[in-house]
Order: C-alpha cells, then structure tokens, then sequence
C-alpha cells in the first residue's frame, strides 16, 4: 500500500494536491503532526487536518510526533481518521494509549524512532493494527534514508509472526525509486513517501509504480 505524505505537499495549493491524492491510486494520504518540543519541527495542527478531512477521499493515517499524543483521541476520532498512530517513545502508558484509540472506534499504530529497537514493543505487538518504522529522524522531509532499517523491517517481520500478531509493517523517510523495492522485499506493507510524489512531474505515476512493486 502507498501512504503519500501531505508534509511534502505545496501548501498554497492544497485542493489541487488533495484532488490529485482522490484521482491516484494511494490507499491513505499519512499526515504528520509536529510539536516542535518531541521533534525539532512544527508542521500542521487541526485547522489543517479539518480542512484535509473534508475534502480527501482517501483513509487518513494520521501520525503524531507530539508528546503526549493521548490527549488528542477524541478530535482524532472527530476528524474520521482511520489510523491513529503515536511514537512508542512519546506516551508514558503505551498499552493504554493504544486501547483508548481503540475504544474510540480508529486503528492504532505504534511508530519507532530510528534508534528504539524493535523489542522495544514485543508486549503490545498483538494490541497494534499497525508499526511505523522511521527510516530517517524524525521532524523534517527529504533526508537521507537510514540502511538499518532494512534489518529492522526483517527483525519486525519475525517479531509479527512469531508473536501471531496481525500487525502491518510501515516506513517513513527517504521512500523513493531505489529503496522502495528493498523495503517491500524485506517485507513491508505500507509505504510513506513524501517529495518522491508530491515534486514528481507525474505523481500519479509514482504512485502506481510504487503500487506495483512486489515482494
């Protein structure tokens, strides 16, 4: 599946870069909230994600790089998001937060920092709908992509099947023509990419290509 992130997006534009999103064949458009305090970056907050909600067609997979992102369940739930995904490394009681998100009828992701190590989640692996695995530190677009992740998504994949869980496997940063396919081999669902679409010539053929990529 391919999420294309809004935060590469041109900003004075965004009905015409929302309409493109309905018309491809992305299956979420993933939308990055920043804090300026867990990152060092402030991107977008619920004006934002109102305006979005109305208009997109698309699944939103919203993804909180916020402290404390917990206390934002319920005008996630409001927004009609279909994932709600928090970092491991931002919320005191991750078991908690992932129930509550839950409860209030949304998926629930977990993302991991470039530096958490997978077993960091071995106790909720079979709570999550979802893992995030950052590929670059998070808080800014268009970095270079971290190699380890690669064996990361490997040690994720055994963690999922060993466990029984059904959760799918995500990545962000550095997505594009070169690593795409690797991540996909390695055994990744979901695949965020931001510049590689939205500063492409043709987005929606990105998009189809990254559609198309198999394991």
């Amino acid at each position: 599946m391919v999420s294309p992130s809004l935060l590469a997006a041109d900003f004075l534009h965004l009905d015409r870069e929302i309409d493109m999103i309905n018309t491809s064949e992305a299956d979420w458009l993933h939308l990055d909230v920043m804090d300026g305090y867990f990152v060092p970056n402030i991107s977008f907050g619920f004006p934002v994600l109102e305006a979005v909600a109305s208009v997109c067609k698309k699944p939103l997979d919203v993804h909180y790089m916020i402290e404390r992102p917990e206390r934002y369940i319920k005008q996630t739930q409001k927004l009609g998001a279909m994932m709600m995904n928090v970092h491991c490394e931002a919320t005191a009681h991750l078991h908690r937060t992932i129930q509550e998100i839950h409860d209030a009828g949304m998926k629930a992701g977990v993302t991991l920092n470039p530096s958490t190590p997978v077993c960091a989640i071995e106790d909720v692996i079979r709570d999550v709908d979802m893992v995030l695995l950052m590929s670059v530190n998070p808080g800014f677009g268009g970095q270079k992509f971290i190699e380890n992740t690669i064996d990361k998504v490997q040690r994720l994949r055994r963690l999922i099947s060993e466990s029984g869980s059904s959760a799918l496997i995500e990545v962000d940063g550095g997505v594009q023509a070169e690593t795409a396919p690797r991540l996909v081999q390695a055994g990744v669902d979901v695949l965020v990419s931001g510049s590689y679409v939205f500063k492409a010539k043709d987005p929606h053929a990105v998009i189809s290509e990254l559609k198309a990529l198999e394991p």
